[in-house]
Formats: structure tokens, sequence, C-alpha cells
């Protein structure tokens, strides 16, 4: 993966990206500044920080797989977890003091295979594991550290990416139904604008 000094790095331009794009409507110009030979999947997450410093999903928006250089990848789909992701309104210039960003970087995806459903419970572990969903109408991703900051167990891990591919856990029965996993190496910003922490 990379070195924690670029992790802290990425996290930065992050940030950079969605102050320029909503300062001056226009896409941060990418120089690769970090790693530029690297690729690999990348999703940004943006975070809003309430008064009581509780934390809320604002935005996240991402590439599952390495399609893009790193530094490219990361300025787009920071700008879109701020812009366009569906289930909120874009953001605006003034959520940006209380809005917490984070990268997270993906190993390749490794299909599971298994012969029953029963047999995923061998190959999930709960905070290292992220998982993609496949099926005939559409497919749902969820990062590793999502289930683990929802106390979530297998289970209720297996049913929630069920639910974000947009159908039900029998689906999982289906042969024609795909469950792949991947870790993420992912970094984050403490508070708002403050220390870059690597999350274990």
């Amino acid at each position: 993966m990379i070195s924690n000094s670029d992790g802290e790095k990425l996290v930065r331009m992050a940030r950079e990206a969605v102050e320029t794009f909503l300062g001056k409507a226009v896409v941060l110009s990418v120089d690769n500044r970090v790693a530029p030979l690297e690729r690999m999947g990348v999703f940004v997450t943006l975070s809003h920080l309430d008064n009581k410093g509780e934390e809320s999903l604002r935005g996240c928006i991402g590439f599952p797989l390495p399609e893009k250089e790193l530094s490219q990848s990361v300025v787009e789909a920071a700008t879109a977890a701020a812009t366009s992701d569906p289930r909120f309104p874009p953001l605006v210039k003034t959520e940006l003091p209380k809005t917490i960003f984070e990268v997270s970087l993906l190993t390749p995806p490794q299909l599971i295979q298994v012969t029953h459903p029963a047999e995923y419970y061998n190959h999930i572990k709960i905070g290292r594991d992220g998982l993609i969903l496949k099926w005939k109408n559409g497919s749902g991703l969820l990062l590793p550290q999502v289930a683990k900051e929802w106390g979530w167990n297998i289970d209720q891990y297996l049913l929630n990416i069920c639910y974000k591919a947009g159908t039900t856990p029998n689906v999982l029965a289906l042969p024609e139904s795909k469950l792949y996993k991947f870790q993420a190496q992912v970094y984050k910003e403490s508070e708002p604008m403050k220390k870059v922490i690597r999350l274990q």
C-alpha cells in the first residue's frame, strides 16, 4: 500500500479538492504529488461533526477498482462525495469547518468462493474486510470500518450489504450472486482541518 506520510497528504488533497471546487467551481489540478504511479481503489468519506462532538455521514463516493492514478481518484472521489452523493444535498462552504475528511485505499476485491452461504462466516472478519455484493440486478459496497463503527456481527454485516445492493439476504444463496471482500488502509482527520490519523 502507501506510506503514512502519503496517506496524510491524500486526506489534505481531498479537503483541498473540495475547498477548490466549492470556492472557485473548478476541479483541483492533479499534480501527482502522492505516489504518481500507484493505482488502487479509493473512497472518500465526509462526516459532519456536531457541537457534541458526534459524527454523522455527510457523503461517501469512490471507485472500488484501481482504474486511475491515485491522486486523480482522490480528487474526483472527494469532489463527488461533496456534491453528488444522492443521499445528501451538496455540501456548502460554510459546512467545511465542521466536516471531517477520510480517505480509504482499497486492495483489489477477492471473490469469496463458497458452496453454501453459511461458509461466508469463515471468510469474513469484522473491521478487516470490506464487502462488495454483485447480483443480477445491482451491486453494493460497504467499507471495512462501517461494520466496526456500527457494532455489527457477521449476520448483520451480510444483511446490510444485501440492503446496500438493493436486495434481501436470500440473494446470497443464488449461484449467480458474487460476494467479494477487500481490505482498506484508512486515513482520517481527527477533527476538521486537524491531525490526520491512520485507523486500525
